[in-house]
């Protein structure tokens, strides 16, 4: 089954989006029966990677389409029940491959509200309206604020360890100590109890921001979202642009975009991802770009690349490696980062930067190999260029290829290098290349709109290797097939942790240190095995453990 990660409020099956002023709530009202696929009732408000598409698009839409919006409430529609986290028998039938999937695009979801918060001013809140477990928790911790109903039977928590053996891997556990600050007595014991915590314990250990009688619940919340929504620098009066679904056209192993290619060679479970530049020079100013709408060129790159990602990540595990081209001009390329640049304040261009922003960090936490193939008549200039500072390894021509008229192919820095794409570590992609050589770093900007060649790519550490046109094709093509040909595990592992050089951080322990945690667990017989817990659950017999420790 292709998993389609496009959607439109129209096909929304379990959220609901209603404005009102600057105000906007999103309400889960799970479909039981609407299952991404057959075989388990989404009860109790739980959830499926159907469900997390639809709060995806959603959260996109609150960006672009409405700009007026600096507060957003997430509530629920049942009765008693706020979310019981993700479903479990949908988890207990799924393959290893789309539970690790499931969990990132989760995670990714929830990391894009927090992008929300603190890069665009939108605030979220979260109305707990019931029970809030696991995965159901986890969409709380999210937000930034969190208000509790106190009806003496809601209640928070994390029950994943103690019924499921499984941990809160939506970065429940990092986000109670690092983000809210519990106590690690406290997170310990809340991370045990199968019923939760409510009440004035809930709000005592940090667990919830504030309690509210049933018969103020509404009042105080909106409230509430009134005030953060007056706090937001988003612009009162400004319109948004219309969000159709990405256009996506597969024919055999092509799939093709407006900005972009992918060609998939199954042979040797290589696709070649070809993003074309920009045909035209930036428009003038943020306001001749807004009228662009998504055929601005960044945010068609970035719609086009997200869904790709996406795709590909999901419904082609076995391709494993990706060779990324680009094809264009430059300078092109550079008319564009002037703009996003230039008018960084404008409400527009930051949510397009702050997409690419959150695209590119997709492709950060992606398991495949990226090779980035960089040869004449490409553009790797600027936003284009950290696609070669996000791949595993890289390749220039040095010159051109014989019988080519083509002038060589040079690579650009840009101010986009510098500070608008950071990875999940906190730093840029070229800081964290050089963690050893700040000086390095300070080299590069001053390299600034120069077309460097490959002589020049390489002495400052741009590239990884640049054999001329005699070595090219030799060069690219073991590469590729010696990446296709080692354990796809021990490369999932070895690329996770070469990526993420330098500081720790929330982002990070969650992608690296507890889905990694989370990931072995998946393959446990504690957790999956015929007696593992999650196959046991809800079936009235006690799982059976292992007693030995690893």
């Amino acid at each position: 089954m292709t998993i389609d990660f496009r959607t439109e409020p129209g096909q929304y099956k379990h959220w609901k989006i209603e404005i009102d002023g600057n105000v906007a709530t999103l309400t889960m009202d799970v479909d039981e029966k609407g299952g991404l696929v057959p075989g388990y009732d989404l009860k109790l408000n739980s959830y499926d990677l159907g469900v997390d598409i639809e709060l995806y698009d959603a959260t996109q839409r609150l960006r672009f389409c409405h700009p007026e919006v600096g507060a957003v409430v997430i509530t629920s529609g049942k009765d008693r029940v706020f979310c019981s986290g993700a479903n479990i028998t949908m988890l207990a039938g799924s393959s290893h491959a789309h539970k690790v999937n499931f969990c990132k695009f989760t995670n990714e979801t929830r990391m894009g509200i927090e992008d929300a918060s603190d890069g665009s001013q939108q605030r979220y809140i979260c109305a707990i309206n019931g029970t809030a477990a696991g995965g159901g928790y986890e969409l709380a911790l999210a937000t930034d604020e969190i208000l509790l109903v106190d009806d003496g039977s809601s209640a928070v928590s994390l029950p994943e360890v103690p019924l499921l053996a499984v941990l809160p891997g939506t970065g429940g556990l990092t986000r109670v100590v690092d983000k809210r600050m519990v106590r690690r007595d406290h997170a310990d014991f809340f991370c045990t109890v199968t019923e939760g915590i409510k009440g004035k314990r809930a709000r005592d250990w940090r667990l919830v921001d504030e309690l509210v009688p049933r018969s103020r619940f509404d009042e105080v919340v909106t409230e509430k979202a009134r005030q953060s929504a007056a706090r937001s620098d988003r612009p009162k009066d400004a319109t948004g642009i219309d969000w159709p679904m990405v256009a996506r056209q597969e024919e055999g192993d092509t799939i093709t975009y407006g900005t972009l290619s992918v060609g998939i060679d199954r042979s040797s479970r290589v696709a070649t991802f070809t993003v074309k530049g920009p045909t035209a020079d930036a428009p003038a100013n943020a306001a001749a770009a807004q009228e662009q709408g998504i055929a601005f060129w960044p945010l068609a790159l970035a719609r086009d690349l997200d869904d790709a990602i996406l795709h590909l990540r999901t419904n082609e595990t076995d391709i494993g490696v990706w060779a990324l081209r680009t094809s264009g001009d430059g300078h092109m390329v550079e008319s564009y980062d002037n703009l996003l640049a230039a008018e960084a304040d404008n409400w527009f261009i930051r949510e397009v930067r702050l997409y690419l922003k959150r695209c590119l960090k997709r492709l950060d936490v992606t398991s495949r190999s990226l090779i980035t193939l960089i040869e004449p008549g490409s553009c790797f200039t600027g936003t284009l260029l950290e696609l070669v500072l996000a791949a595993d390894r890289s390749y220039m021509l040095d010159g051109s290829f014989e019988d080519d008229d083509q002038s060589p192919a040079a690579l650009r820095l840009t101010a986009m290098n510098f500070g608008p794409y950071p990875m999940g570590n906190g730093l840029t992609r070229l800081q964290t290349r050089f963690l050893e050589n700040g000086e390095r770093y300070a080299e590069l900007e001053a390299e600034t709109g120069r077309d460097l060649l490959a002589e020049d790519a390489d002495e400052l550490g741009l590239v990884t290797f640049i054999p001329d046109d005699i070595d090219w094709e030799d060069e690219v093509r073991l590469a590729l097939e010696e990446r296709a040909a080692f354990s796809p595990d021990s490369l999932t592992g070895m690329e996770a942790s070469l990526r993420f050089a330098g500081p720790e951080t929330m982002e990070t322990k969650i992608f690296g240190r507890l889905t990694a945690w989370q990931n072995w667990i998946f393959q446990r017989p504690n957790a999956v095995g015929e007696a593992g817990a999650l196959r046991k659950f809800g079936t009235g017999t006690r799982a059976e453990f292992d007693p030995n420790r690893v």
